[in-house]
């Protein structure tokens, strides 16, 4: 049972740099998650930022993939709704 992995096997990205918006790209990486998290609201927000990127990847089965988050101040849902298709086009599915 479980989820199944999901290798990320190029670099994607999703999102833009609008204002309200995240963009993100992801590539393979070997050590884990890292998450690089750029972000107008890093000290009041970072952590729930970061968490909601863990959680839609954990959600897909990625458990090695390298992030850089470039977040504008975009909500949760939409942090989601950006992490989803980056990690669809990072395993070669779309």
């Amino acid at each position: 049972g479980g989820t199944a992995k999901a290798e990320i096997v190029r670099v994607a990205s999703a999102g833009t740099l609008e204002s309200s918006d995240v963009y993100v790209e992801i590539e393979p990486w070997e050590q884990g998650v890292e998450i690089q998290l750029e972000s107008v609201v890093k000290g009041q927000f970072g952590g729930a930022i970061e968490s909601a990127v863990r959680a839609t990847l954990a959600a897909f089965g990625v458990e090695r993939a390298r992030l850089t988050v470039s977040d504008r101040g975009a909500m949760e849902c939409v942090i989601r709704a950006r992490v989803e298709p980056a990690v669809l086009r990072g395993r070669g599915e779309s």
